[in-house]
Order: structure tokens, then C-alpha cells, then sequence
């Protein structure tokens, strides 16, 4: 029987023992909630046991505020329990000395999606620093990783750090929240209490969810647009495109599960794509496509492109391979047309200099492999695997699950 951290301290007083007596702080979002359906905070005020203090909320707020990407959250207090709710994506994003003052023990509750881009790896690391430095106890409520236990994608490069690369994380990274902090602490050489409140019977390699406890917990958007398991298995490749001028489906119902572009040549593109790289589109199904953005990028404009589908009998989790999926794409897609205009310039998560598909990626090599018209997918393989053999040996021993 599956039971997550939130339910273990909930329902083990000896858990909660060290807590009593010390001011604690809770860090959740709107998928912060037990096996039942019950919000964390509010769970943890009905216990009418722990001092709960405050409450910090990462990037979309505590309730899930804030539809769209890059859109920040104030400070504000709770309605029913007159706590204040500190935003980590508003004024700031690193705490402040008044936020840390205000708690002893602080709660780590966030339903993360596997993929180092999302912010609240970022969000996480900072807290980890900031409670080192003060002097501060960490627990992590642990919870399932969506998208597994596989491998994929490029290590951040040095200098390439940003508030979507906290450090040299591989891009599908196949950890939990908890073994990510124990990354944290071990990657900065910080002396911190960081405590990990395990899962029980956590089975990362069952199916049919591989790394989902399907029709044991419910999917509840820890972000708006991560509306479902596919776009988190999608993610570690879809997130690519916020740094291209395609649409990744924003302003659509399946965001980040597919991408086009008015006038797009997808059938060109997917059959170069079929003869070029095979075994980088295998397992899932890739279905062309055409959708219309309500809005964000191309809104009301008629975009061809393609969806992918993990939720399909042709799903093989050891085989699907999203990075290498996307980066083909855009590879074929510059092969089609030299001159499209692929690479949006805007102003990326608080950078306003470095282009977004560098930030994403962690350096400039994949838009260069893809501008290059002489680079091969030989080439891209040869860095993703010795990066993929890295992350393999340094995360390993973090890992508290049995696959």
C-alpha cells in the first residue's frame, strides 16, 4: 500500500515528536495534498498539534494562482488561518533573512514532475542553501516522480546556472524530491538536518504508471499546465520548445504534449525524421496534428504539428526518449529551412541577455548541433550518453527507492 510523506507524519506521532515545540513552515502548491483528497496545510492545522507558522509558496502560488508561465505571486496571508504565505516567485526568489526568521522546521511538500527545468528544483536548491546558512532544519515530504526512473538529456554546463538550472542536474533527472535534496546537500558540500519522510511502498518500475501510482493517487496539476502523466513523461523534451518560436501548446488544453507552427511542413518533417534518426521517435506514438492557441504563441492562428501520445499501447517506457525526440525535430525542421526563424529572443525567467534555448539546455551546444548542417545525430548521442553515464554514477547511491 502506497503512502506518501504528508500521510506517514500525519499518521505516525513518532514522526511528528521532533517537530513539537518548534515553529515550522510549510512549502506547498495546489498538489500538495494526502492520499484522500485533503490539502497539506490544511491537514497539518487540523492536527491542532504543530505550530505552524507560516507558509511558503513556489512559482503559480499555494492554490495555483497563476495560470500562465513567468507570471509572479505577491505575499500574502492565509484567509482561514491568518498565517503568512511567503511567495518564492514574486519580490524575490531566494528567502529573506525575515522569512527564515520566521520558522524553525520547514516543510518541504511539492509534487515535482522529474524534468530540471521545472522551477521548483530552483526552489528547492535555494532553500536548501538558505536553511544551511541559517542554521535551519529541512524536511522533505517525499512524493512520486512522474516521469520515473529513465535517464535522458545533457548535464548544465558551469556558467549556465539560472533559475531553471539550479546546477549540473541531467535534464530527465529519474529522482524524487527527496533524493534530489540529498543531491543538494551532497552536490554544495552543506552541513544541514535534512530530513527525508520516505514513501512506502513506492514501486518506481511498476506498471502501468512507471513512476505513477495510477488509480492510487489522483493527478492533480502541480502546475497548470502539467494537466496530465503524459505531459510529464513528454516535459524533459517539450519544455525545449519555450526557447523556439513554436507553439508548445500553451493557449491549448494539452500544453507541453505537443507543438506546431502555422504552415509548418510536419508530414516533410516527420518523414526526414523517420529516416534520419529512428530510434530517437521510438517508443510512443506521434500523431500530426493541428490545434489553434487561445492564446501565447500563434493564439488564433491554425498550427500544424504533431502530439505525443504515451497513453497508447505503443508506450515503452524503457524507450521513450523525449529530449532526443524534440532536439530531432528542430534538427529536421532546419534541414527543411535553413532560414526559419526558430530561436525566440525574449526575456527568460528573470535573464535578460542569454537566449532561452541556451538556458534550457544548459549551454549552446543543441542550438548549434541544430544549426549546423554537417552535425549528425552521431554527434548529439556521443555528449548525451558520456552526460547520461555521469548523472548515472553520481545519482545511484541518492536513490532511497527500489526499482
Amino acid at each position: 500500500m502506497l503512502q506518501l510523506g504528508i500521510d506517514r507524519l500525519l499518521e505516525n506521532p513518532d514522526l511528528r515528536q521532533p517537530l513539537r515545540g518548534r515553529r515550522v513552515a510549510l512549502l506547498g502548491h495546489p498538489a500538495s495534498l494526502t492520499m484522500k483528497g485533503w490539502h497539506s496545510l490544511d491537514a497539518l492545522m487540523a492536527l491542532n498539534e504543530l505550530n505552524i507558522v507560516a507558509a511558503f509558496c513556489p512559482q503559480h502560488g499555494m492554490r495555483g494562482d497563476r495560470q500562465d508561465n513567468m507570471v509572479e505571486t505577491p505575499d500574502a496571508f492565509d484567509p482561514r488561518y491568518g498565517i503568512p504565505v511567503y511567495s518564492l516567485y514574486g519580490d524575490v526568489r531566494y528567502p529573506t533573512p525575515e522569512m527564515l526568521d520566521s520558522f524553525d522546521v520547514l516543510l518541504v511538500d511539492l509534487q515535482d514532475i522529474g524534468t530540471r527545468i521545472y522551477t521548483y528544483v530552483t526552489t528547492l536548491g535555494y532553500l536548501i542553501d538558505a536553511c544551511a546558512q541559517a542554521d535551519k532544519s529541512l524536511w522533505v515530504l517525499d512524493r512520486p516522480n512522474p516521469a520515473g526512473r529513465p535517464i535522458e538529456g545533457s548535464l548544465l554546463e558551469p556558467g549556465w546556472e539560472s533559475f531553471v538550472g539550479a546546477g549540473p542536474l541531467l535534464m530527465r533527472h529519474g529522482l524524487t524530491f527527496g533524493e534530489l535534496a540529498q543531491w543538494f546537500v551532497v552536490e554544495r558540500g552543506l552541513t544541514l538536518d535534512l530530513q527525508v519522510i520516505a514513501m512506502i511502498g513506492y514501486r518506481p518500475d511498476e506498471a502501468p504508471g512507471f513512476g505513477w501510482p495510477v488509480m492510487k493517487l489522483p493527478w492533480v496539476n502541480p502546475s497548470p499546465n502539467a494537466s496530465s502523466l503524459n505531459m510529464a513523461r513528454c516535459f524533459p523534451g517539450t519544455v525545449l520548445l519555450e526557447g523556439t518560436t513554436l507553439s508548445e501548446g500553451r493557449g491549448t488544453t494539452t500544453a507541453l504534449e505537443l507543438l506546431g507552427a502555422p504552415g509548418l511542413a510536419i508530414e516533410r518533417i516527420l518523414k526526414r525524421m523517420q529516416n534520419m534518426c529512428p530510434a530517437w521517435i521510438d517508443g510512443a506514438l506521434i500523431r500530426p496534428c493541428w490545434f489553434e492557441p487561445t492564446f501565447h504563441k500563434h493564439a488564433g492562428q491554425l498550427c500544424a504539428g504533431f502530439q505525443i501520445h504515451t497513453d497508447h499501447a505503443d508506450y515503452r517506457h524503457d524507450q521513450f526518449r523525449p529530449y532526443r525526440l524534440i532536439a530531432l525535430m528542430l534538427k529536421c525542421l532546419r534541414l527543411e529551412s535553413l532560414d526559419y526563424p526558430l530561436w525566440r529572443e525574449f526575456h527568460y525567467e528573470y535573464e535578460t541577455e542569454r537566449l532561452a534555448i541556451d538556458l534550457l539546455a544548459g549551454g549552446t551546444f543543441l542550438r548549434e548541433w541544430v544549426d549546423d548542417p554537417c552535425a549528425q545525430p552521431g554527434d548529439l548521442e556521443q555528449r548525451l550518453c558520456a552526460d547520461e553515464a555521469q548523472w548515472l554514477k553520481t545519482s545511484a547511491p541518492l536513490r532511497i527507492y527500489a526499482d
